[in-house]
């Protein structure tokens, strides 16, 4: 295949991708067109759905209303009936093999969802100019999975096409968004093989021609849900007799951000989104906070969950409320092996097209790749997360977010290369 019709398919795909972008656990047209893709290549085994993931560990999953609407608007999008049924319950994503004999197993994740977020139909807003902007009004891909996904095929059908010995894995894992996916993935056994795992991201601020060989400092996090219950009365005639939820999810909302922050390194807590209440003459008996609590390590992210639950039950309590908080997602802290990130970026050196490599960087976030990478690195494997810089001209997850498409073959090369290095070196 030509340079050039190699770089046109992997655009033609990215972007046809781009344009039905799914949130997590409702990427069933992604997974069906990842399927079809696989196929195209060929492969030793595919595996779909129920298949590929834990699902007592599945976190984050939405109600059955909201997996039947996407799975229905799949069907209509023409995704394949036979790969939508294995996907029935929100079981998606996939991971495709190829199995060349004696080596080592070789394993690259990618992410597959996007965001419930509406896109940018401006002008100058490239996907929209150019008539791939998404056709879901009310999500778009802001982070570049659709990029990812492109390099997870990408690289598999060039591997397909090398002298690679070994076992390699492709990972197409869902719902990373709200780190509800990589710990099902994780915990399905299928890594517990592998002795080298790459991990992807694009962009991150690092522009185009950039790699980073092995990106260090995630934040762990943890994502919940807390719920007040509290007792309604007539705002006028009988205020004493209710129990105002509202108040308790503001006491609490102001006493999380109290939280002392730790010596041991960075902490983070958000309430990044509250409601409640039914209208301003009833004291409402209901209200909720969508929060999170981040660490520089794992231990710092447990400090922190523990300090935020004691503060919502306290304030529940101040005002006579009861709460209910529940685990909505949760990934931990990890680190890029050295071993790995040497051969990324002595190969990213001598790749076309980059101009620029970072032996490490902070991540600036949290990353449920971490599930991935310390379940490999558990059981006696190497592990990094590699950055494809690109230029993108609004920031991750906003409406303008978008990726410089010059950046998909740069990580094909550089993704491919390193595989086949790793499977020659072994580190």
């Amino acid at each position: 295949m030509s340079h050039q019709s190699r770089q046109d398919r992997l655009v033609e795909l990215r972007r046809d991708l781009h344009r039905r972008p799914e949130p997590a656990w409702r990427e069933f047209w992604t997974t069906a067109r990842i399927v079809d893709e696989v196929e195209r290549i060929g492969v030793d085994d595919l595996l779909v759905g129920p298949e590929v993931l834990d699902g007592e560990a599945r976190m984050s999953v939405p109600d059955e209303a909201e997996l039947d609407e996407w799975y229905e608007q799949a069907r209509d999008a023409g995704a394949r009936e036979d790969v939508l049924e294995r996907m029935t319950g929100g079981y998606t994503g996939a991971i495709a093999t190829l199995d060349r004999g004696e080596g080592p197993t070789i394993g690259l994740r990618v992410d597959i969802d996007g965001l419930p977020q509406p896109e940018s139909t401006d002008g100058d807003h490239h996907p929209a100019a150019e008539g791939f902007r998404s056709v879901h009004d009310e999500a778009m891909h802001a982070c570049g999975h659709d990029a990812h996904v492109t390099f997870g095929i990408g690289v598999l059908e060039a591997i397909k096409e090398s002298d690679f010995e070994g076992t390699f894995k492709v990972f197409f894992q869902p719902a990373e968004e709200v780190v509800g996916g990589g710990k099902p993935m994780a915990e399905s056994g299928h890594l517990d093989d592998v002795d080298y795992l790459l991990a992807v991201h694009v962009g991150l601020d690092h522009p185009t021609g950039e790699i980073v060989a092995g990106v260090d400092e995630f934040l762990a996090v943890s994502d919940f849900r807390a719920e007040f219950t509290g007792a309604p009365a007539h705002a006028g005639a009988s205020p004493a007799d209710g129990s105002n939820a509202i108040q308790a999810m503001a006491t609490a909302i102001q006493n999380l951000y109290g939280i002392s922050r730790h010596q041991d390194g960075d902490t983070r807590v958000n309430a990044g989104k509250v409601g409640g209440g039914t209208a301003s003459n009833i004291i409402p008996e209901h209200a909720f906070i969508d929060g999170e609590v981040r660490g520089e390590t794992t231990p710092l992210m447990e400090y922190m969950k523990e300090r935020a639950w004691t503060v919502l039950e306290s304030a529940a309590e101040m005002h006579d409320c009861e709460v209910e908080v529940t685990p909505e997602g949760e990934a931990p802290s990890a680190v890029s092996d050295d071993a790995i990130r040497g051969v990324v970026g002595r190969v990213a050196s001598e790749t076309p097209g980059v101009d620029s490599v970072l032996d490490s960087a902070g991540l600036g976030g949290s990353e449920d790749a971490t599930f991935l990478m310390r379940r490999v690195q558990e059981h006696g494997g190497k592990a990094a997360y590699v950055c494809v810089g690109t230029d993108h001209p609004g920031g991750h997850h906003t409406a303008t977010f978008d990726v410089d498409e010059r950046s998909l073959e740069i990580g094909v090369d550089v993704l491919s290369d390193s595989i086949l290095e790793l499977a020659v070196e072994q580190p």
